[in-house]
């Protein structure tokens, strides 16, 4: 809608305005990832922020947004003469999730530059954003070249664009904002920690705000003008104290007792590097000027510690985000008596309030949202015999006599690469071999559509023939259309990881389900580091269950492996079956992405008229496909049965032991699946 919800207007949600009013008082701070569930006003917030910020002055006709006062020395646009800028509202930029990295930093037309020798430079994205905002929605699915790409700029300032030998560099200085749902997959560390700020945000459970919510709402949709009408008082204040608190800035002091605070907390929390302690100190001082103060006070430190921690702290993808407050208070009060300013009391009693302007924009509650109570556990029930080795008759999977409490996850390790035979051309990521857009030159094509990699070489050799029918007889090279070609690469894709694992009685014998969990939770990890998609079908008793659907979160794969519980029959076709299934509809929704089937098994095919052969069955419904798979077998004891080593057989697959899946064992676990074959044949 041509008129934007007013930020004032956003009911609740203190600490993601707190977080955009810093931001927009100091861009220094390095920008807001806002993590949380949908129709939370992440976008609402953001787009409002845009609307309430003052209007930016720039060079007319210059694209990249030049400051009249001090315009880029190397902007593509330059050099500016000095005249009378332009006033125009601040910009808010927008990043699609499928953004190609062209549309992001901008293109050169490699034809021209080729042939006429001249820089023909489209900006982008990034070019755009400068000195307003840049706002990526769910940015947790952008590719990570892509990302990378984003917080590079935002880190230096800059952004350049270089392709065989043409270089263009623009200033891209912008406010940062980011929204993602966990529950889609997380950021890698080292990018959540280029984000300078963090958020968790959730809807309110309390009725009197949902109602308020859903009245402003409604007001808005049925008259935007009025509505934004009866708030333009609020928001006119808002905006007069973000320019009063930009001009306070410069005169913040930040005493030594703040220095040492901000550098105790960040060591007592363990985060790495330094990064967050310029964090602190940054948002603490737009903190005491957004409060109208020139001395950063121990209540700054705490609120900054906040925001600025809780995302740095998460070292993997099963840490929990979040921040011990008593831990917090206890280390300002410990360091708050060192303090020459005189505040190490309010240290060791601040209660949060932040800077005492209430639940506004100015305020709001010191502390993180409560994380939702998670489901409630197993661990109340009462351990049960074990069952026998045979699986023989027990509860099927709604519980009752024959299960059992679950059991805990051993140590994760690092595990050898488990990879799809062949070479896809799925999502960029870190496992199998790919035809993508990054990686090293194998060949060249004609271009398909635009042209993004030109193959240098095989452009000369197919312009070369033509130079005498265009008329040259000299030095240089006339360069067409035609003769333009793309290099092909080949780099490392992401896969669907999807584990198929027995929760039955007879994996549950001789406590094998801490050391199978630690396995699997060890490949979860790896997924997770290798950019996977990851999804978890169990089976026991009498029947299989999606445990969880394709996704990107692991973490939450790893909880739901965490609160398995076992015991039952062995039901092994139904669960080969139903991972059939959820290949199926997954190949509709992403056919270039490649699966790896991981079946967790002791192969012990139990329940029913004839388990084995039906088992056997669906196993070669999977091979018919070509699914890539891998059997780790569980069996344990001195007496062995090899069915686990039978079962990867019929899936034209390899079987391996969980010591063998240690990286430090023998490498080479999947086989060429059309070998494999050939092999189990003979």
């Amino acid at each position: 809608m041509s008129t934007p919800y007013p930020f004032t207007a956003v009911v609740g949600q203190d600490d993601l305005r707190l977080a955009l009013l810093l931001n927009a008082v100091s861009p220094q701070v390095g920008g807001v990832l806002v993590r949380g569930e949908k129709g939370t006003a992440k976008s609402t917030a953001v787009r409002a922020l845009a609307a309430l910020m003052p209007e930016t002055e720039v060079v007319p006709g210059c694209r990249f947004s030049c400051d009249p006062a001090a315009p880029d020395p190397s902007c593509p646009d330059g050099p500016h003469e000095s005249r009378p800028g332009a006033r125009r509202p601040t910009a808010l930029v927008e990043l699609p999730v499928g953004a190609s990295e062209d549309r992001l930093v901008g293109a050169l037309d490699i034809e021209r530059a080729l042939a006429e020798g001249v820089k023909a430079f489209e900006p982008g994205l990034l070019a755009g954003a400068h000195r307003g905002i840049l706002y990526v929605d769910e940015v947790n699915l952008l590719n990570d070249h892509l990302v990378d790409l984003l917080l590079d700029a935002a880190a230096m300032g800059a952004s350049y664009v270089e392709r065989e030998g043409v270089s263009v560099r623009h200033a891209a200085r912008f406010l940062l904002v980011g929204t993602m749902n966990p529950e889609e997959g997380e950021l890698r560390p080292q990018l959540l920690d280029r984000f300078g700020l963090t958020v968790e945000v959730k809807a309110s459970r309390e009725p009197d705000q949902r109602v308020e919510v859903v009245r402003r709402r409604l007001a808005y949709d049925d008259a935007p003008e009025e509505f934004a009408a009866r708030w333009a008082g609020e928001e006119t204040a808002v905006r007069q104290r973000i320019m009063a608190a930009r001009e306070l800035l410069p005169s913040v002091r930040l005493g030594e007792g703040a220095l040492l605070q901000i550098a105790a907390t960040c060591g007592a929390f363990e985060v790495d590097g330094m990064r967050a302690d310029i964090v602190m100190a940054r948002t603490a001082t737009a903190l005491a000027a957004w409060a109208g103060r020139t001395d950063v006070l121990a209540e700054d430190v705490r609120q900054a510690a906040l925001l600025a921690l809780p995302h740095r702290r998460r070292r993997n993808p099963f840490d929990a985000p979040g921040l011990d407050e008593d831990k917090l208070d206890e280390t300002l009060e410990r360091f708050g008596g060192q303090n020459e300013d005189g505040d190490g009391d309010e240290a060791g009693n601040d209660d949060g309030d932040g800077d005492g302007d209430g639940p506004g924009p100015g305020g709001g509650p010191g502390g993180q949202p409560e994380p939702d109570d998670g489901p409630p556990g197993d661990g109340d029930v009462a351990a049960r015999p074990e069952a026998d080795e045979a699986g023989k008759p027990q509860a099927g999977p709604g519980g009752g006599a024959g299960e059992r409490a679950p059991a805990r996850a051993s140590e994760p390790f690092r595990t050898k690469v488990l990879s799809v035979p062949g070479i896809g051309e799925g999502a960029a990521g870190r496992r199998s071999r790919a035809r993508t857009d990054r990686g090293r030159t194998t060949g060249a094509r004609r271009p398909r559509g635009a042209l993004t990699t030109l193959h240098l070489a095989a452009t000369v050799r197919a312009a070369a023939p033509h130079q005498r029918v265009r008329g040259r007889s000299g030095p240089g090279l006339v360069v067409r259309r035609d003769d333009l070609r793309q290099a092909v690469r080949e780099g490392h894709e992401s896969n669907l990881v999807l584990f198929v694992v027995d929760a039955s009685g007879s994996m549950a014998a001789r406590q094998r389900m801490s050391a199978v969990k630690g396995a699997v939770l060890s490949l979860l990890l790896d997924a997770y580091q290798r950019r996977d998609k990851v999804g978890l079908v169990t089976f026991r008793g009498a029947a299989a269950e999606v445990a969880l659907p394709p996704t990107s979160s692991v973490d939450a794969a790893a909880a739901r492996l965490e609160s398995l519980p076992t015991g039952g029959r062995t039901p092994l076709a139904a669960g080969l079956l139903r991972a059939h299934e959820v290949l199926r509809v997954e190949r509709l929704r992403d056919p270039a992405r490649r699966p790896l089937v991981v079946v967790v098994t002791d192969g012990r095919a139990t329940g029913g008229p004839q388990p084995v052969a039906l088992a056997g069955r669906a196993a070669r419904l999977l091979a018919a496909e070509g699914t890539a798979s891998v059997v780790v077998d569980c069996e344990a004891g001195p007496v062995r049965l090899g069915l686990a080593g039978q079962l990867a057989g019929e899936l034209d697959g390899t079987a391996v032991t969980l010591d063998e899946l240690r990286a430090d064992s023998i490498a080479g676990l999947v086989r060429d699946v059309q070998g494999a074959g050939t092999r189990r044949a003979a």
